[in-house]
Formats: C-alpha cells, structure tokens, sequence
C-alpha cells in the first residue's frame, strides 16, 4: 500500500453492534489519517434485518445479497443512511476524523446498475471523483452509507461492492474488513494468499459462497481494475491495521491475474 493513495474501508457485520470495537477501530483510524486520505464505507444487515422485523417485513438474501422489494426502501434507507451512519458520524467525529456523511449517489460519487431479480437493488460503478476528491483534500473523512439512488427511485447497494467501487473511482488501496481473520479454507485455516483461479476452485468446491463470496468478488474486480493486491481482514484486532499500513501481511491478500 502507498501512503499517497486514499485508503478506502468496508466496514460491516457484526463490528457495527459493538460499540467498544468500533471506537477501537477509529482510533486507528486517527493514526491511519495521519499517513493518507481516509475514506469509509458501511452496510449494515443486522440493522435492517432487525428494522424490517419491526415493521413486519420478511426479509431474505439470494447469492449473498438481500432481496429488497420497492416497499421496504424506506426501512432499508432509515437504517443504513439514518441510524447507523448518523452514529458512525458521531463516533467518528469523537475520534477527530472530521467526517461527512453520506450516500453513495452524492455528488454523483457512484452510477448504478439494477439488479431487477433483487428488486431496488443495484451494483455500483464509479461515478464523478470530484466531491470526494474536494472532502479528501481538505483533511475530511466520507462516510458513506451502502444507499444509492437511480431515476428517483432508492436502492439498496452491495456495501463490499461499493467500496470497490469508490476505491476504483479514487484509484485507492481497498481493505475490506468482515467478522473473521480473512478468507478461510474449509477446515477454518487463513488463507494468506489468493489467486482468481485459486479463488475459482474454491467457490466452485463451495468453500467461499454467500457474503464472502460478495467480498471475494469484489477484491478480485478491484484487483483486476487497478493491477494492485486487496486485503480482506477481520476487525477484532485493529491494531493489525497499522501493521498492514507498515507492509506486513493481514488476512487474506488478493492478488491480480497477471
């Protein structure tokens, strides 16, 4: 990783029910700014599944993503543009970050493909650098929810697919972060290294499947787009952050084809 690049972060599972953790993680963070330009983004499936609950809605996910029908938008939105990146905000303003909350469609940050079997559920593609790149400049941290918007119309956006996304439209370094060290072998080992026809064989033997294969999706894409490896790395030790800023190896190290 090179400091001069913006670094760009997936936060998400459970690290967003656990208040201390996040705290932890954003005090890293403060020392991460100090290096480079800082970007976050967040989902928030616990959230939204425990919003759609209360409002009576069933909820369900096909290939690792949730079915999200016209109806429970405003859930959905509530959830993950209102509460959880509201208290994102608030805790990341406690740890001096100066961030800007905010969605993915802003300033036209992101464009977006329909996934129409998913209902208002789309993929992001990297849109219009300019907003991002006026926040980054001026010492700001985005904060950006996984809500996108297309004709009008709300979407709900993978948030592992967002952030390669926005680290393909800042031309950045990507690290997504999950509730395990890394992506794992079936008998629960770290796989340190990954390779596409490696992570091929292993979503074909149906080791990586669901999220994790969201997540690996998205690395492997990043990777490809800019011709530089992604880390995916769980959240529980933060500090690992600053040793991976330092160039040694955390979680699970996706590599481009060559």
């Amino acid at each position: 990783m090179t400091k001069s690049r913006p670094l760009v972060v997936k936060l998400g599972g459970r690290l967003l029910q656990e208040p201390a953790a996040i705290s932890a993680l954003l005090t890293v963070c403060q020392h991460i700014k100090q290096q480079r330009p800082l970007l976050l983004v967040h989902g928030g499936g616990a959230q939204v599944e425990s919003w759609l609950q209360t409002f009576g809605f069933v909820t369900e996910k096909i290939d690792g993503q949730r079915l999200s029908p016209k109806e429970q938008m405003p859930v959905i939105a509530g959830a993950l543009a209102g509460a959880v990146n509201a208290e994102l905000v608030a805790l990341a303003d406690g740890a001096a970050l100066k961030p800007v909350g905010l969605t993915l469609g802003a300033g036209g940050s992101c464009c977006f493909e329909r996934i129409a079997r998913l209902g208002a559920v789309a993929k992001a593609l990297p849109g219009k650098p300019e907003l991002l790149q006026v926040l980054l400049a001026q010492d700001f941290t985005p904060v950006l929810s996984s809500i996108g918007h297309l004709d009008g119309e709300l979407l709900n956006i993978n948030a592992d697919l967002a952030a390669a996304a926005l680290c393909q439209l800042l031309q950045g370094d990507l690290l997504l972060l999950t509730d395990v060290p890394g992506i794992l072998q079936a008998d629960g080992s770290l796989i340190a290294d990954l390779h596409a026809t490696e992570a091929a064989s292993l979503v074909a033997a149906g080791v990586i499947q669901g999220g994790m294969k969201v997540k690996l999706d998205a690395a492997l894409e990043t990777a490809q787009a800019l011709q530089r490896s992604i880390v995916v790395a769980g959240w529980q030790q933060p500090d690992l952050l600053l040793a991976l800023l330092a160039g040694q190896a955390v979680g699970t190290c996706i590599h481009p084809s060559v």
